[in-house]
């Protein structure tokens, strides 16, 4: 079962009160980057390709048409018991983008990436709702403990 907007805000806090969804909680971008060297999927392990960040001008991002990696600007926390999913913004698909994201495992703590998609050019300010956060009940040996774990909380 999915939890409420409220629980999940609960779990994160420190939010703004138009962050919180009757179902979810909108989280927010806090910065947006361009892969310039490729990355390595072994099956023993896996390097990040290096990336620039893309620096806002007057606030805001001006993309165009190709893949960036965004970083979400809130602190994520997935309760045990539970595991999260998050879902592009409606807003972003009626402009042309795509958020693709992966399962966030019971334990997981840091601030986010996704893969932003963008089919046509757009421009996304600073500290915008980008995705909605979900938790859902689910059963489960362990917490999560790999590398990306306290990922951007420095």
């Amino acid at each position: 079962m999915f939890k409420s907007g409220q629980f999940v805000a609960d779990a994160l806090g420190d939010l703004a009160e138009s962050q919180v969804q009757p179902n979810g909680v909108d989280l927010t971008l806090g910065a947006v980057y361009e892969q310039v060297e490729p990355g390595r999927i072994e099956r023993d392990g896996k390097t990040v390709g290096d990336r620039q960040e893309i620096e806002p001008n007057d606030g805001m991002y001006h993309l165009d048409r190709g893949g960036y990696i965004v970083e979400y600007a809130d602190r994520v926390v997935i309760p045990e018991g539970h595991v999260g999913f998050l879902l592009p913004r409606s807003s972003l698909l009626r402009n042309s983008c795509m958020l693709d994201t992966a399962v966030w495992d019971a334990g997981y703590e840091g601030r986010g990436e996704g893969l932003l998609e963008v089919h046509h050019p757009i421009e996304l300010e600073a500290g915008a709702r980008v995705a909605q956060l979900v938790l859902a009940d689910a059963a489960h040996e362990g917490t999560y403990e790999g590398s990306y774990q306290g990922e951007n909380l420095q």
